[in-house]
C-alpha cells in the first residue's frame, strides 16, 4: 500500500473511487452526483501528477516522487468528501486505510501532498452552485409542458445553476429543442413509445423489459463500477486509472449540466402526459390513451435525455483515452442482477437508446440529441483535459 509514484499499483485509485462513489450516490441523485465525482476525479488525478506523472487539471503542487501514493490519494479524496459530501462512515474508513499504510517520511510526504491538492480543488469549486437549494416554479400547462411527475421536487434542478467543469456555459452545446406536436416525426415517436414502453405493453418482448430495467440503475454507481473493473481488466497503472476516471467522469458531469439546462430550458413534457393528453396536441395523427402508463418513471422533463447524455460522454471519453471504438467493456447492473459483455462503445450507446423507449421514458428524438450534446461535450473535454 505504500507504493511511491504514480506508475504503480492503481489499488489506492480504485479503493478511493469506490469509496466516493458510494458516500456520493448515497446523499445525490444521478445527474448531481456525476458532477460530484468529476470534481472528486480530479482530486485524484491532480494527486497522481502531484507524484510526479503528468500535468495536473486544477492543483499545480509541487511534485514529490517520493510521497506515498496510498496517503496522498487517500487524503486528497478525503478532504474533498469530507468538505462536500460528509457522511458518517467516511472518517473511519480514512483512519482504518492509514493504519494499514507504513509509517515514516513517504506516508507524511503523501498526506502533506494529498492536503495540498484537496485545498487547490476546493477552491476552484467554491461557490460552485452545487449545493443550492432551487425552487420550482411550474410553468401554465397545456400541451407539450412537462408537468412533475411525482410529489417529491423535480430531480436534479440544481443543476440549472452549477458552474459547469470545463464547459464556457451550461448552454454552449444547447440542441434545437423538441419536435413540433403537430409534425409527423412527433407522431411516429409518440406511436413507437406508447408500444413499447407502455408497462403492460404486449409489444414489447421479455428480452425488451430486461434491457430497460438493465438500464434502470443509478447511472454514475453503474457506471464507476464498470470504470473500475475496466482499469483493473486492462492493468492500468496508478496515473493511467486515475486520468482515465477523471476524463470519464468530468466529460459526463459537464454533459449532464448541459443536458439539465436543456431540460429545463425547454421543459417538454414525458410520454406519459404527450399519450395520455394526445387529444390535446394538435396533431391528427396521434390518438389519446388516458389509461398509458409508462414501464419506469422519472421526474425530470423528456428533452433531451440524460441517460442519452451521460452514456455518450462516458463513451466517447473512454473512446478518446483507449483511442478507439473497440473496446472490451464488462457492465452489471444491481437491478437485474445480470452483466453484459460489449466489444464497442457504440454498441453501449445503441442500446442504452432503445433502452429508455422501451421503458417509456423518452421519445427518439429526445434520444438522438441527447447522445449528440454527449458527444459534443465529449469532443470539447477530451480536447482540453491534460
Amino acid at each position: 500500500m505504500s507504493t511511491t509514484g504514480a506508475a504503480g499499483s492503481a489499488d489506492p485509485v480504485l479503493k478511493w473511487s469506490r469509496v466516493a462513489t458510494q458516500a456520493i450516490v448515497a446523499t445525490r441523485p444521478p445527474a448531481s452526483a456525476e458532477v460530484m465525482l468529476g470534481i472528486v476525479h480530479v482530486a485524484i488525478a491532480d494527486t497522481a501528477a502531484g507524484l510526479g506523472h503528468g500535468l495536473p487539471y486544477v492543483a499545480a503542487v509541487r511534485p514529490d516522487r517520493h510521497a506515498s501514493a496510498a496517503s496522498a490519494v487517500a487524503t486528497a479524496t478525503y478532504d474533498v468528501l469530507k468538505a462536500r459530501v460528509p457522511t458518517a462512515s467516511l472518517e473511519s474508513t480514512y483512519a482504518d486505510y492509514l493504519a494499514g499504510v507504513p509509517d515514516g517520511n513517504a506516508k507524511s510526504r503523501g498526506i502533506a501532498l494529498g492536503r495540498a491538492v484537496a485545498a487547490a480543488v476546493l477552491t476552484w469549486r467554491a461557490g460552485d452552485g452545487l449545493d443550492n437549494q432551487v425552487a420550482y416554479e411550474q410553468r401554465k400547462p397545456g400541451p407539450g409542458v412537462w408537468e412533475p411527475t411525482a410529489a417529491t421536487s423535480p430531480v436534479d434542478l440544481v443543476l440549472t445553476q452549477v458552474r459547469p467543469l470545463t464547459l464556457r456555459s451550461r448552454a454552449q452545446f444547447r440542441p434545437d429543442g423538441p419536435d413540433a406536436l403537430t409534425g409527423e416525426r412527433y407522431a411516429r415517436d409518440v406511436a413507437e413509445v406508447a408500444a413499447l414502453g407502455r408497462k403492460d405493453s404486449t409489444t414489447r418482448t421479455a428480452g425488451q423489459t430486461e434491457t430497460a430495467m438493465f438500464w434502470s440503475e443509478h447511472a454514475a454507481q453503474q457506471w464507476n463500477r464498470t470504470l473500475v473493473r475496466l482499469a483493473t481488466d486492462r492493468q492500468l497503472t496508478l496515473s493511467e486509472a486515475a486520468r482515465m476516471l477523471a476524463l470519464v467522469h468530468v466529460t459526463s458531469g459537464d454533459a449532464l449540466v448541459a443536458c439539465w439546462e436543456a431540460k429545463y430550458r425547454y421543459r417538454f413534457w414525458r410520454p406519459v402526459h404527450a399519450i395520455q393528453r394526445a387529444d390535446t396536441d394538435g396533431n391528427p395523427r396521434t390518438t389519446a390513451d388516458p389509461t398509458w402508463q409508462p414501464l419506469l418513471g422519472a421526474n425530470h422533463p423528456d428533452y433531451p435525455s440524460g441517460h442519452a447524455c451521460f452514456t455518450a460522454a462516458a463513451t466517447r471519453a473512454l473512446q478518446a483515452f483507449f483511442h478507439t471504438d473497440r473496446l472490451k467493456l464488462t457492465i452489471d447492473s444491481q437491478v437485474t442482477g445480470t452483466t453484459r459483455s460489449y466489444h464497442q462503445l457504440s454498441s453501449v450507446r445503441a442500446e442504452v437508446r432503445e433502452a429508455r423507449i422501451l421503458s417509456g421514458l423518452h421519445f427518439r428524438h429526445a434520444m438522438q440529441d441527447g447522445e449528440q450534446l454527449g458527444t459534443d461535450v465529449a469532443n470539447w473535454v477530451t480536447h482540453r483535459f491534460p
